[in-house]
């Protein structure tokens, strides 16, 4: 049969390989895998297990290898690989007339084929940290790459591991995507513990798993020889089982057990201050009963301050609202106002909509910045409680770390890391402090910025969408790596939920999305146009509300103008010089047009965007931007506007509903 496509990319399933597997492939080079089928799904595609939108049959016999999808509901729904590599389920909204997308890959840079090289773990959830791991027993390679954060050498076994008749055993790894089947061997008849001792029995086996976990873990893997493009997940996968020696199996359950004592402990602690906690305020509490509504939970958390205020930067849990309890440590005022020399003007980093920021020092000699919320601010007890829940309950290397909090004398107060280098908008917009941001710099910043958002929108515990994503909320530290701030218009997504509708808009124009200003809809990619926004800022080195002359209302709209008539280098920041790689430069700025087009379902997600900043794939032509042009050119342009765009707002009501 003749191959019909004339791309470069193609999607099969490998049947000449003991265990299939689908692979992506662009010309002859494999770039992503499923990994083998488990009985349940396929190994690396974790959201592909029951309770998915179709249920699957998998057939490999003699006569034939294949997967049939069989849809759920009446939905139509298809499967799509577009020129840039990307495959993606897409499902049809009657409603909105219009395909949405369930699910693509590759996702992300553990996705890619090989990308932390031989016996290693690429895990994306280590956060802070390098995603490439060695395996159990193994070590890296070439330290001096594996230092610069490049896995694709990859790991070998440490020089005292013994693996051979000497007492050995297995590691667990659990929740991976096992590693690729080529120089594996199948056996359909036993069970885990036979295959086990299979394994054990031949010295040259590296790992054993079940090769079908749907019916008890009949079946079994086994790998000799090289173990290649394993990555690990927080949920789904399958275990896999690693050769390791005997000292290594030794220390590898004693972590384990000591893990699981630690865990137990810190359970039964927290249940016994959760009970006394209960008893001391239980007569409060219901007295409190029937009034019982957001500002009388705000007093509880005040009742709360106070009683455990006294006790400086000791770590308390505490309750944001009926039911969440979080962990953040409770300042007493006298500390902050004496880190902060009673809150002088000489410590004043800045101030905002929602109060000012100060510099403090605790007596530890820690630096700290305060962000004292005004009185009279527009953000509230809600958007207080807000922006505490969600920065206790996220932790990335790209968000800004909250240490704690103050509530006291009618006080809100917010603790956080000191940042040196404050906002990147002081540098960017800056013509003397922007010499200091070379372009290598620069494009570090924006990875930073996506990778960060990227973790809010798809790794994190719950989604979260901004909201409020400007240059003035990304802070810069001592080594100019970027950290999103200010989550107090932050919102938190449930479940599946994607999208939301709000009569309140919050947020800053210039950064809001066309669906979100005008009416009210908001998404992750309506964070995805802030991040197209900001990040043509960066290369630009000039501010969205910027004015000119010609009929482009902002900058985005002159970048378009630009990037149409082939003069995109035009407008990259002068003060960069020729000091840049243009093919790079170029491929920021179409990225920054595509996270900016007019309608949401046409920007990519965050995921894919940094697929794409960090891999040299073919991106697709971007369309429409909104918000570009001045009204004599708006009513024959989606979401164009003729407003001037570029005050901050704390938040503005939507009474009417604009039509596209």
């Amino acid at each position: 049969m003749n191959d019909p496509g004339s791309g470069e990319y193609v999607y099969k399933i490998e049947i000449n390989e003991i265990v299939p597997q689908v692979f992506l492939y662009k010309n002859s080079n494999r770039i992503w895998r499923t990994g083998p089928w488990t009985g349940l799904g396929w190994s690396g595609v974790p959201g592909m297990r029951p309770g998915f939108i179709f249920n699957s049959k998998y057939v490999d016999n003699e006569s034939e290898v294949s997967v049939i999808f069989t849809m759920k509901d009446p939905v139509i729904s298809r499967l799509v690989l577009n020129e840039s590599g990307m495959m993606s389920i897409l499902n049809w909204q009657e409603g909105a007339k219009k395909w949405v997308q369930f699910w693509s890959a590759p996702e992300d840079s553990c996705d890619d084929y090989v990308h932390c090289g031989k016996f290693s773990n690429c895990n994306l959830y280590n956060l802070g940290e390098f995603e490439c791991k060695c395996l159990i027993g193994y070590e890296p390679r070439e330290n001096r790459s594996w230092y610069l954060r490049d896995g694709s050498q990859g790991c070998l076994r440490k020089e005292d591991e013994n693996v051979c008749k000497n007492g050995e055993g297995f590691a667990k790894l659990s929740n991976v995507k096992v590693p690729d089947t080529y120089n594996a061997r199948l056996n359909r008849s036993i069970g885990l513990q036979e295959c086990e001792k299979l394994c054990l029995n031949n010295c040259s086996c590296s790992a054993y798993a079940s090769a079908n976990v749907s019916i008890g873990g009949i079946g079994c893997i086994t790998w000799y020889g090289d173990l290649i493009d394993t990555r690990e997940f927080t949920d789904g996968g399958q275990d896999l089982y690693i050769r390791v020696s005997a000292s290594t199996l030794a220390q590898f359950s004693k972590n384990n057990n000591g893990y699981l004592m630690k865990r137990t402990i810190a359970i039964v602690t927290i249940c016994i201050g959760a009970i006394l906690i209960v008893l001391s305020f239980a007569c409060c509490l219901v007295i409190r009963k029937r009034r019982r509504d957001k500002e009388d939970q705000f007093t509880s958390l005040n009742t709360l301050t106070r009683n455990l205020a006294y006790y400086e930067n000791s770590s308390r849990g505490i309750e944001m609202d009926g039911s969440e309890h979080v962990d953040v440590l409770i300042f007493d005022l006298s500390t902050i106002i004496s880190s902060t020399d009673d809150f002088s003007d000489a410590n004043k980093l800045g101030e905002g909509g929602f109060g000012s920021v100060y510099k403090g020092q605790l007596n530890n000699g820690q630096e700290i910045a305060v962000k004292r919320l005004s009185k009279n601010s527009g953000q509230g007890v809600e958007e207080f409680k807000n922006e505490v829940t969600l920065i206790a309950r996220v932790q990335h290397r790209n968000l800004v770390r909250l240490l704690g909090c103050c509530i006291q004398r009618g006080e809100k107060m917010l603790i956080y890391e000191y940042l040196p280098n404050k906002g990147l908008d002081s540098f960017i917009f800056d013509k003397t402090k922007g010499l200091q941001l070379d372009w290598r710099k620069r494009f570090e910043i924006i990875v930073g910025i996506a990778r960060g958002l990227s973790y809010l929108h798809h790794d994190s515990r719950v989604r979260i969408i901004h909201r409020d994503l400007k240059a003035s909320n990304v802070l810069l530290d001592a080594s100019m790596h970027p950290k999103i701030s200010d989550f107090g218009t932050a919102r938190i997504f449930g479940g599946d939920q994607v999208e939301a509708n709000t009569n309140r808009v919050v947020g800053t124009y210039g950064y809001m999305s066309p669906e979100y200003a005008m009416e009210g809809h908001f998404s992750v990619k309506s964070d995805v146009f802030s991040f197209g926004v900001l990040l043509l800022e960066i290369i630009t080195g000039r501010k969205n509300t910027t004015h000119y002359q010609d009929h482009s209302l902002n900058l985005v709209g002159n970048v378009w103008d630009s990037w149409n008539d082939d003069k995109s280098l035009d407008v990259v920041d002068p003060s960069l010089g020729d000091w840049y790689e243009s093919s790079e430069v170029l491929r920021c700025i179409q990225i920054g047009l595509l996270c900016v087009q007019s309608y949401a379902n046409e920007r990519p997600m965050m995921s894919q965007v940094v697929f794409m900043l960090c891999n040299e794939t073919k991106l697709s032509n971007p369309g429409q931007p909104g918000f570009v042009f001045r009204s004599r050119n708006s009513s024959s342009l989606p979401y164009s506007s003729s407003a001037s765009i570029g005050n901050s707002v704390n938040d503005i009501s939507i009474t009417t509903q604009h039509a596209r």
